[in-house]
C-alpha cells in the first residue's frame, strides 16, 4: 500500500497482537458469504473428522450450498484476498465430497486407525485457512467500492458525503458537519452541472476533499503534473521563486532560480515579498489555496501557501514589490508567468526515489562533534539483503562502543510506511514495552467503529537499548507511520522532539481504504481505519483547529535568524537545535 505525493499510506505490518478472542470476535468483520462459507466448511469437516452415525441426506448438499455462497460473493464483488481463502478453501471441500453428492451412501469410519488419524489431520488442516482468515480478517475484510460515475455531479456528490458521513473514520474527531458540508458544495456541484463545467465541477471536487484536512485523502487516478488540464491552467506557471512566512508574517524568497525573471529582476534569496498582484505579501499567503495534496495541519497548509502562492496562469503578469535582505528601499517590477514545468513545485516538494527505496533506509555516521546521526528515509519495505532493525542495532552497538555524546534521529521528509516497523526500530530506545496503538474500522452490521481486537501493536524492548540522549528531528513532510517514532516516544526523559513544526498530523490507516468513483473518471481513496492510544482515544490525526501529529518539544521560532542560516547560509538549524538541547 502506497500513496503517491503527501503521506504514504500506514501499512499494517508484519507482526500484530492476536488472541483467541480476538480471532473469534473478527467474525464481525466477515461479509454475510464469507460467514456462511465459514460455517458450512466448518461444519463439514467437523462432521468428517468425527462422522456422525446417523446418515441424513441434506448433509451431502452443504458443500453445494458453500459454493453457491461463493459464486454470491464473487458476484458481489469481493475479490479480497479474505474472500479468496475462503472460496478456495470452499471449492476444495466441494471436489472432495462430490462423490457423496453424486453417490449416496452411509457414512463409515475407516477401519484402520492410521486411516482415521489421517483423515482428522486432514480435516483440521483444511480448518487451519478459516483461522487464518479469522485472525487477519479486520486488515484484509472487503470495504466495497461505491461506483457513482454514472449519476450528475451533484447527485454524486451527496452520494459520496451521505456514505463518509458514516464510514470516515475522523468525522467525529474532526467535528465534520456533513449536513453543513452538503449545504455548501451541492449548490455549486449543480451549478457545474447545469453549465456541463467541468473545471468547476473538479475544482469544487478538491475543495471539498481539502476541506476534510486528511493527509490520506486523494485523488488517485490525479496526476496534476501531467496531464491535469486545470491544474496546468491554473498554477502551470511560475516565475522562478518560491517563499515561506516567517512567524512573525512576513513573506521571504527561499527559491530563486537562475535566469528566471524573478532572477532578472533582481530578486534574491531572502527578498522580502512587500506585494504581490495588488495585494501585500501577507494577504497575498492567506489567500492562496492550491496545493498538489491534503493539508491535515495550518502548518503543511502554509508550507504550500509559500509555493503556490508565487504560481499563476502561464502569461499572467504580476506587479512585485520586494525588498532584497539588507536593503532599505524595496524593488517594484513586473513578473510574467512562464512554463517551468513545475520546476518551483518540484525543487521544494520531496520525494522518494527509486535508490531511496532500494536501499537500506537506514543510514548512519558519527558526527565530527562526536554525536551520533541515524537518517530514517522511509518504513517501507526494500530489497536490502540488511533488515533496518539490523542496520540500526550495529548502528547502537558502533555509538556505544564509541562512547557517543548523544544520538540524533533523523525523521526529517519521512513519508511513513509499515507501522510495526516503526515500532520495531522504537523498541530499541524503550526499557519496558509500550503501547504503540490499537486500530478501529467500521462495522457494517452495527455502524459503529470497534476495535480490531488482533491488531495491537507494541513497541517491545530491543537490543542493544540505547540510554543516552536522544533528539529526534522531525518537519511538517514527516507522515503516516513516519509519525509514530515520535509518538510513541514523546515523553521518555532522555528523548527530546526537535523541528520548526509539527509533524504531518495524518495518522490514519489505509487496510481495505474507502473508494469511491465520481463523475469524469475520478477515482478517490479515503482511510479506513483509526489509531488509538492506549486510552482508545484518536492519536496523531490532526482535528478541526489543523492541530495535530507529533508536537516538538523544542519548537524552533522560523524568524529572519534562523531563515539565514537555514536557507541563505545551508546551515542544518534542526540539527544545531538538536545538539544545543542535548548538550544542555
Amino acid at each position: 500500500m502506497y500513496r503517491s505525493g503527501g503521506c504514504q499510506e500506514k501499512m499494517n505490518g508484519r507482526r500484530r497482537e492476536m488472541s483467541v478472542i480476538g480471532t473469534i470476535d473478527s467474525v464481525k468483520w466477515l461479509t454475510v458469504y464469507e460467514l456462511i462459507m465459514c460455517i458450512i466448511n466448518l461444519f463439514v469437516l467437523t462432521v468428517y473428522a468425527v462422522p456422525i452415525k446417523k446418515y441424513y441426506r441434506w448433509f451431502d448438499f452443504l458443500p453445494s450450498a458453500g459454493v453457491l455462497a461463493a459464486i454470491a460473493s464473487v458476484l458481489s464483488g469481493d475479490m479480497t484476498l479474505l474472500a479468496l481463502i475462503i472460496e478456495s478453501l470452499t471449492l476444495l471441500v466441494f471436489l472432495c465430497t462430490i462423490r457423496r453428492l453424486l453417490k449416496p451412501q452411509a457414512w463409515t469410519a475407516p477401519k484402520k486407525k492410521a486411516f482415521r488419524i489421517v483423515r482428522n489431520v486432514i480435516c483440521v488442516c483444511g480448518a487451519a485457512p478459516i483461522v487464518f482468515a479469522l485472525a487477519n480478517a479486520g486488515v484484509l475484510r472487503y470495504n466495497p467500492v461505491s461506483d457513482f460515475s454514472g449519476m450528475s455531479y451533484s447527485k454524486a456528490f451527496v452520494a459520496m458525503n451521505e456514505r463518509l458521513s458514516r464510514e470516515y473514520p475522523f468525522g467525529e474527531w474532526k467535528n465534520i458537519d456533513w449536513n453543513e458540508r452538503r449545504s455548501k458544495y451541492e449548490p455549486i456541484f449543480k451549478r457545474a452541472e447545469k453549465d456541463k463545467d467541468s473545471d468547476m465541477y473538479y475544482k469544487t471536487l478538491r475543495e471539498y476533499l481539502f476541506s476534510l484536512r486528511d493527509g490520506h485523502i486523494k485523488i488517485v487516478n490525479d496526476n496534476v503534473y501531467d496531464g491535469n488540464a486545470v491544474f496546468k491552467k491554473e498554477v502551470g506557471g511560475g516565475f522562478g521563486l518560491s517563499t515561506v512566512q516567517l512567524d512573525n508574517g512576513k513573506v521571504l524568497v527561499s527559491l530563486v532560480l537562475e535566469n528566471s525573471p524573478a532572477a532578472k529582476s533582481g530578486m534574491k534569496l531572502g527578498a522580502e515579498i512587500v506585494a504581490w498582484d495588488g495585494k501585500t505579501g501577507r494577504e497575498a499567503f492567506g489567500r492562496t489555496t492550491w496545493s498538489e495534496n491534503n493539508m491535515a495541519t495550518d502548518e503543511v497548509k502554509r508550507f504550500n501557501q509559500g509555493r503556490f502562492m508565487v504560481r499563476a496562469p502561464i502569461g499572467k503578469e504580476v506587479q512585485v514589490e520586494f525588498r532584497n535582505w539588507g536593503e532599505s528601499e524595496p524593488t517594484r517590477t513586473k513578473l510574467t508567468a512562464y512554463d517551468d514545468q513545475f520546476e518551483t513545485l518540484k525543487k521544494t516538494k520531496t520525494k522518494l526515489t527509486q535508490a531511496d527505496l532500494d536501499a537500506s533506509p537506514i543510514e548512519g555516521k558519527i558526527l565530527e562533534n562526536g554525536y551520533g546521526y541515524v537518517k530514517i528515509k522511509h518504513f517501507l519495505p526494500n530489497s536490502n539483503d540488511t533488515s533496518p532493525e539490523k542496520s540500526l542495532a550495529d548502528l547502537l552497538k558502533m555509538f556505544q562502543d564509541k562512547h557517543v555524546k548523544g544520538l540524533i534521529v533523523d525523521l526529517r521528509n519521512n513519508p511513513g510506511g509499515d507501522d510495526q516497523l516503526a515500532a520495531d526500530l522504537a523498541g530499541f530506545f524503550v526499557k519496558e514495552m509500550k503501547h504503540y496503538e490499537y486500530v478501529s474500522y467500521y462495522n457494517r452490521y452495527t455502524g459503529e467503529f470497534e476495535l480490531n481486537r488482533n491488531e495491537v501493536v507494541k513497541v517491545k524492548p530491543a537490543k542493544p537499548y540505547f540510554d543516552g540522549t536522544v533528539a529526534i528531528l522531525i518537519n511538517g513532510r514527516t507522515g503516516s507511520s513516519g509519525e509514530g517514532l515520535p509518538l510513541v516516544l514523546k515523553g521518555i526523559p532522555n528523548v527530546k522532539i526537535v523541528g520548526f513544526t509539527s509533524t504531518a498530523g495524518s495518522f490514519g490507516l489505509i487496510s481495505s481504504p474507502i473508494e469511491i468513483k465520481m463523475p469524469e473518471g475520478y477515482v478517490l481513496q479515503f482511510p479506513d481505519g483509526r489509531s488509538l492510544n492506549q486510552n482508545k482515544k484518536v492519536q496523531g490525526d490532526a482535528d478541526q483547529t489543523g492541530v495535530g501529529g507529533a508536537v516538538p518539544d523544542i519548537k524552533i521560532p522560523l524568524n529572519e535568524e534562523t531563515f539565514k542560516e537555514s536557507v541563505m547560509d545551508g546551515q542544518d538549524v534542526e540539527l544545531k537545535y538538536a545538539i544545543e538541547a542535548m548538550e544542555k
